[in-house]
């Protein structure tokens, strides 16, 4: 396979926008599936997991390879459900483009901004599908202009429909100026359509339309400028070229339209895949560091490079954990030996395997621009690099949200102790965003993650799909805790036995900090001069400073928003230690915070509630007695949205009132914002 003829794609979108359905229809289209599953009937392909077929909705990434028009297709379908937002975060840092699927009526949604975010944040390309253009209340032109105010880039419509809602009858290709019109509304293929040309009553839009996307195309693609101003013909091939060009380097989106359910519009959406998202060629070198020097390293995405990979997906299996990776440079061949560079040790790549979905099918080699599972890596997890054992390199690494609500969990015998511990540990190494730890005051195993949701998926596949007998308790939100003002404090540890002792002195500052994005939820800053301290005992004050802020004082919650200095102290010539600095700086620590102020702050979701007119008022009532703080009331169709902001522990339980009031027509989606002072009957019940 040539890279040019490659695509790493990933369909993302809000939650029920259509992206599994979407998924469904190229891999029928592409003939990696001789029938079309159906979401709704627990039969899609991509969704395998018993949990997805029970519920509806994807929740782990499913990853396949296709073929269309001689193109290879890897093809990762993501969750839209925020609980799941890691699987989108960790696809897109290995994808080299995405289709973003939008539904017609609800247009861009909260998850679709949060998707769209994380695709930015690693310069994925993305062309969009506005989809369900079938259902009433469908707006093509809406979500455009949606795309255009929301996400903050210019929206290119390459195809507008032919019909609308119960008359969608197929799309038009702004670019060919050729109408795709299917034939049969029974039939169940999508296959049976024809390419004519434009309807008469369609024709004077479609013109218009053609000359507003050859418009954008010229504001954004230099060569295109000159052309269009002087008002020369501008070819089809020219306009592809240019639509390519523009969407790889992020200036615009193409937008196309169509119907997953009602099969209309996806093979054009294959055919733009193929035609404007990169190959792996397209994609810039991956840069990455050189353990030994830190110097930087350039790896250019060819088979004769040095071998280098991101594991970027664990999946236990009953034959071993599959390590999901994408090859950067180089080929790597079954039976051979890589080394995970971040931890430096070496690993044996036993088997390597093309996914689809839950099935496999096991190859001798892999390349670059390729992505696979291999099996037989033992200290790897998400985020590490696989390179050559004479080249290492290490890639940027992945970042992932803190957990917000936690639950504790205790084996109903000592004899499921064992068994429980070791499910656990296999959960977390797949999923970053689950987190488990031991309460030392309680003696119970709580377990972390990124939602209800979330934890009520992990609870279930522990009883069922581990069999564990576990008792599991309530959720509980993750709170932390900051300071109010700045302090000065001293932290002294000495210690006198038979031999040496310990001698640890240090005085630190403490202040209110807000952090950045990537940064510390605690800073650790060294303003130690003429030596005082040497730096090797600076680095156990920091590891001190860290430690006990991550663990929380006297039992506390975790720490975040501080800035911690280190002024001054002293050393002993003999009784100095790192654990003795250790020691001193957590004594400071916890002194400085109880001088300081500290203030109990609660996770502050945001959210969006979608409601039929006829229950908004008992809707914003009952939403109200949560502490909700409403910001934004909109219509969008024949519904209302509701947008604000509300504490995570007032959520609880919350999807089974808004069903009871609005009798099953009422949905909504949350996801964190920010940590914001508790009030006091909170704080004194968790303090």
């Amino acid at each position: 396979m040539k890279f040019e003829k490659m695509r790493n794609i990933g369909i993302a979108a809000h939650i029920d926008a259509g992206k599994t359905t979407t998924s469904e229809r190229i891999l029928y289209y592409t003939g990696k599936s001789y029938k079309m599953g159906e979401v709704h009937e627990g039969t899609a392909v991509m969704d395998w997991m018993e949990e997805e077929q029970k519920r509806g909705i994807t929740i782990t990434a499913a990853a396949t390879t296709c073929s269309w028009n001689d193109y290879q297709i890897n093809l990762i379908d993501t969750p839209g459900h925020v609980d799941f937002t890691v699987e989108v975060e960790r696809s897109l840092r290995v994808l080299d483009g995405a289709v973003c699927v939008f539904c017609g009526v609800g247009g861009v949604e909260a998850q679709s901004e949060t998707v769209w975010r994380q695709a930015d944040r690693y310069r994925v390309p993305r062309i969009c599908f506005v989809n369900k253009m079938d259902r009433v209340g469908a707006d093509y032109y809406k979500v455009v202009g949606e795309i255009n105010e929301r996400l903050g880039i210019a929206a290119v419509p390459i195809q507008m429909p032919i019909g609308n809602e119960q008359d969608f009858k197929g799309v038009i290709d702004l670019v060919r100026m050729k109408a795709r019109i299917y034939q049969d509304e029974e039939d169940t293929t999508g296959k049976n359509f024809s390419d004519e040309d434009i309807p008469a009553e369609y024709m004077k839009e479609a013109t218009k339309q053609r000359e507003k996307m050859v418009e954008i195309l010229a504001e954004h693609i230099d060569w295109l400028t000159e052309k269009f101003l002087e008002g020369k013909e501008i070819t089809t091939e020219e306009i592809k070229r240019a639509i390519r060009e523009g969407t790889i380097k992020l200036n615009f989106v193409p937008v196309l339209c169509g119907s997953a359910f009602k099969k209309k519009g996806v093979q054009l959406l294959l055919d733009a895949v193929c035609d404007y998202l990169p190959s792996p060629l397209d994609k810039e070198a991956i840069v990455g560091t050189n353990p030994k020097t830190n110097g930087e390293i350039v790896r250019k995405p060819l088979v004769e490079e040095p071998f280098s990979a991101l594991a970027f997906k664990i999946t236990s299996d009953k034959h071993g954990d599959l390590t999901f990776i994408r090859v950067y440079s180089g080929r790597l061949t079954s039976g051979s030996r890589v080394l995970n560079s971040g931890k430096d040790k070496k690993e044996l790549v036993s088997r390597i395997y093309k996914m689809h979905a839950a099935n496999r099918e096991q190859v001798n080699d892999i390349s670059a621009g390729e992505i696979c599972a291999v099996v037989g890596l033992k200290d790897t997890v998400t985020g590490d690099t696989l390179c050559d054992l004479d080249n290492p390199i290490i890639l940027e690494k992945m970042e992932f949200p803190e957990t917000v609500i936690s639950m504790a969990i205790e084996p109903k015998s000592d004899k499921e102790k064992e068994k429980l511990g070791m499910v656990l540990a296999k959960m977390a190494k797949e999923d970053p965003t689950f987190r488990t730890h031991m309460d030392k005051e309680t003696g119970q195993m709580i377990i972390s993650g990124m939602g209800e949701l979330h934890l009520e998926v992990i609870k279930n596949r522990m009883l069922s799909e581990y069999n564990v007998d576990a008792n599991v308790g309530a959720p509980k939100v993750s709170y932390r805790e900051t300071i109010r003002k700045k302090v000065e404090v001293e932290g002294k540890f000495v210690q006198q036995t038979g031999g040496h002792g310990q001698y640890g002195h240090v005085w630190i500052t403490l202040e209110p900090y807000a952090y950045a994005e990537g940064e510390d939820p605690v800073t650790f800053v060294d303003a130690i001069v003429g030596g005082k301290i040497p730096r090797q005992f600076v680095r156990s004050v920091e590891k001190g400073i860290l430690d006990t802020s991550a663990s929380g004082v006297a039992g506390g919650p975790p720490l975040i928003n501080i800035k911690v200095t280190l002024i001054d102290g002293s050393t002993h010539p003999v009784d100095s230690s790192d654990l003795a600095f250790y020691t001193a700086a957590c004594i400071a620590l916890r002194k400085g915070v109880e001088m300081a102020n500290s203030i109990l702050l609660e996770p502050i979701m945001s959210i969006e509630i979608t409601v039929p007119e006829q229950y908004m008022g008992d809707v914003i009532s009952e939403i109200h007695s949560r502490r909700a703080n409403i910001i934004e009331m909109g219509t969008k169709g024949n519904v209302r949205i509701i947008k604000g902001e509300v504490p995570l522990a007032e959520m609880f339980g919350y999807a089974t009132t808004l069903r009871s009031i609005t009798q099953g027509r009422g949905t909504y989606t949350m996801e964190p914002l920010e940590y914001r002072p508790a009030p006091a009957k909170t704080a004194g019940s968790v303090g």
